[in-house]
């Protein structure tokens, strides 16, 4: 993701994501725990998310918010900065706490420690149940606390809520400073409710509104007090909203309804497309979660549906993000692809701009609507400073149409795809070389604009970093890839221009070999500097260039050889910087790390090229990984060579859940299988196919193709692979095994 150069990253030790959230949604500790301690020493990861459009919510174990990188954000501003619950002047102790699996409530449950003597008796630690319930629903937080007296006598239980908003920016959170800042209104109190308020340089007035269903005992603008007597065997509920907007007051069935509403939305999202079932309870499990995972991050916009790239930092709509993740579910869920295509499409770049790193033809990196993107101190409002995005925009487009055979979808984004294919013929190439390179137009900018982004991702073999303008190896596959496309596409629609296409491909495809490609080693260079010199180092991104089938066998034989080697095969994915080359460094962010979304990348141009064994066990090794951390999938882990009996080791501010990380477990089962679609031919064709260690069946359920709907089944028997298909009804889909 975006590495400003440490202008706008996270603050030292700040999360990027939140916790690995069990399946069963609840993490177990002792009951004991001092919730105090708990609260300064609690770890980054165990932020918990949750997200509704373009609103996300992260908070602590506890369900606390306490204005670090946590809070209530709206449109890429903290409209609640604290909200803490307090037992008798204190939080309660935690029994356990976690996100429903499919992602859309989270839940807390503790006790109360002992409260002072109130009305002449005293009350015991562990007497009161606090059980914190909360959704995300229409821009909107909905929670119930719930307080239960389990004690043989009546007590006065004194209870408040610290809150406050801030009204920072997602990009002041984050760490940049800004040299003015807007105004804040003065606070309103109207019974139940606290309104904040702030009006920004922008002139847009932002507001925060909290709403209890009870009027409390004694309210300020920072804190709200409540005085209960619960019975023995008594329960009370206090419900809370939060809104941007304003509110009602809150009541049960307003909470039902979200909380109802909330579930489904993630399921409507995540039965799209076809199901992949699996006897196997973990592999099944894993599957699942990760689909919950992409549908939860997929905001419904106007132009269909979007995978926002992760939270908390990337809530947002990515370019390269959405269109990887788009293709890593193209062949159970085309209409993702379709809405990511629709979308970036409509905010494809009109005008030339140094600052927004664009040009005509160009499309989107990023959108941001803030106060500082709406002002203009950064570049993010719609930034295009993404080398790789074009290409791949274009070879999605051909990717969609060879799956499903929409023609009518291409034929309304030809001008897009051809505004496209333009920017990397007239402005792609600013060398002249032939290769699509790339320099940030202002300082403001990204200086990598490669998916390896960080200031130090890119350089010589001896650590120096290079001259610019900065030819990355994966951007030249994705160009070919992209021509490829086009030329594919102009014939299908009776375009002109199919033949130049097709040559232009081939040519980069040639130079590529030339000039990327070192015979001495056996690897491509990662990139080529402003001078035409390689970038030696050994990285994962000629695994990108599989992935597009541009090497020529022989080669591809020895990057294989190589990627699945131990200077990169950690045992938990594909490093992004092979173990012995300058800057190695398995704790980095690129330099040695493991991405799963590029381990994917690497697993599906190994299945292009015929490998299966290597595959199937890196599949299998993606797996433990995400049984290591609650089957969910993170944006990154350190590049550790695995131990026995060890768990991977976690990269500390890594988003959890995060869209392509989540989706890599379908392009990796997708390779695993050897598996792809011909929608215009109605044809499914499995080359090989494979499964992982531990996996005997699986089927794929409901695979549409145009008007017709396939369910296949895959089994292991003994040595081989059966392959079993179904359908009722509709034209007949061919499903072809080979080998």
């Amino acid at each position: 993701m975006d590495d400003l150069s440490g202008a706008a990253k996270p603050p030292e030790g700040a999360p990027e994501g939140h916790s690995q959230g069990s399946p069963s949604g609840a993490h177990t500790g002792p009951a004991a725990l001092d919730p105090d301690e708990a609260a300064r020493t609690s770890e980054p990861s165990e932020l918990l998310s949750l997200k509704s459009g373009d609103s996300f919510l992260v908070a602590d174990p506890q369900g606390d918010v306490l204005g670090a990188a946590d809070g209530f954000f709206h449109e890429d501003t903290r409209i609640l900065s604290r909200l803490r619950l307090l037992i008798g002047g204190k939080p309660p102790s935690r029994l356990s706490f976690g996100l429903t699996r499919d992602n859309s409530a989270f839940t807390f449950h503790g006790a109360n420690l002992a409260l002072p003597p109130m009305g002449g008796r005293a009350t015991p630690r562990g007497v009161i149940h606090v059980e914190r319930k909360r959704c995300l629903w229409n821009d909107r937080m909905f929670e119930r606390v719930r307080l239960t007296n389990f004690g043989l006598d009546e007590v006065m239980l004194p209870i408040a809520f610290e809150y406050d908003a801030d009204f920072r920016d997602m990009f002041e959170v984050r760490g940049l400073k800004r040299a003015e800042r807007g105004t804040r209104r003065p606070v309103e109190l109207n019974g139940r409710h606290v309104t904040f308020a702030y009006e920004g340089l922008d002139g847009a007035e932002r507001r925060g509104v909290l709403g209890f269903s009870e009027p409390p005992w004694r309210m300020s603008e920072r804190r709200a007090e409540f005085m209960l007597t619960l019975a023995p065997d008594q329960r009370f509920d206090l419900y809370l909203e939060v809104s941007p907007f304003g509110c009602d007051i809150p009541n049960r069935e307003s909470f039902i309804l979200a909380l109802k509403a909330a579930r489904d939305a993630v399921h409507h999202r995540r039965n799209r497309g076809a199901a992949i079932v699996c006897p196997d309870g973990a592999f099944g499990a894993w599957i699942e979660q990760s689909r919950d995972d992409v549908a939860v991050l997929t905001t419904d916009l106007p132009t269909g549906p979007y995978p926002y790239a992760g939270i908390p930092w990337f809530s947002t709509t990515f370019g390269r993000d959405g269109i990887i993740t788009a293709w890593q579910l193209l062949w159970l869920d085309p209409g993702l692809a379709k809405g990511v295509l629709t979308f970036l499409a409509e905010n494809q770049a009109t005008e030339t701009s140094a600052f927004r790193d664009s040009q005509p033809g160009k499309i989107m990196h990023e959108a941001r609507r803030g106060e500082m993107a709406v002002l203009k101190e950064i570049p993010f409002g719609h930034y295009y400073g993404g080398v790789d995005t074009t290409p791949l925009f274009v070879a999605l487009a051909g990717a969609y149409f060879q799956r499903t055979g929409d023609a009518e979808l291409i034929r309304r984004l030809w001008p897009a795809l051809t505004a496209a294919i333009g920017w990397l013929e007239r402005n792609g190439d600013s060398n002249g070389d032939g290769f699509i390179d790339y320099a940030r137009g202002a300082d403001t900018g990204l200086a990598n604009q490669g998916w390896k982004d960080s200031e130090d991702s890119v350089f010589h073999a001896d650590g120096r970093f290079p001259k610019g303008p900065v030819a990355l190896v994966e951007v030249q596959g994705y160009a070919f890839a992209a021509w490829k496309a086009m030329a594919t596409l102009a014939e299908a629609l009776g375009e002109p221009g199919a033949e130049a296409w097709r040559t232009r491909a081939e040519a980069i495809r040639a130079a590529v070999e030339d000039r990327f490609w070192m015979q001495d080693q056996g690897f491509y260079a990662i990139a080529l500097d402003g001078d035409g010199q390689p970038c030696e180092p050994h990285t994962s991104n000629p695994g990108h260039l599989l992935f597009v089938g541009l090497p020529s066998p022989e080669r591809a034989a020895a990057v294989i050889r190589r990627l699945t080697s131990a200077e990169f095969d950690s045992g938990w994915g594909v490093r992004t910087l092979a173990q012995g080359q300058a800057r190695y460094n398995p704790m980095s962010y690129h330099n040695g790390s493991v991405w799963p979304h590029d381990t994917a990348i690497v697993l599906a141009g190994l299945s292009n090229y015929g490998e299966r064994e290597g595959v199937a066990r890196i599949l299998g090794d993606m797996f433990d990984v995400g049984r290591s951390f609650d089957m969910r999938m993170p944006e990154l882990m350190c590049g550790f060579a695995r131990e026995p009996g060890e768990r991977p080791i976690a990269y500390p501010v890594a988003c959890l859940p995060q869209a392509w990380a989540a989706g890599s477990a379908f392009m990796m089962l997708q390779a695993c299988l050897g598996l792809s679609i011909d929608g215009r031919r109605y044809e499914v064709r499995l080359v090989r196919p494979a499964l992982p260690k531990g996996v005997d069946e699986l089927s794929i359920r409901g695979l549409r193709i145009g008007d017709a709907c396939v369910d296949i089944r895959v089994q292991r028997l003994g040595d081989s692979i059966a392959v079993t298909p179904k359908q009722d009804g509709g034209p007949a889909v061919a499903v072809v095994l080979e080998g």
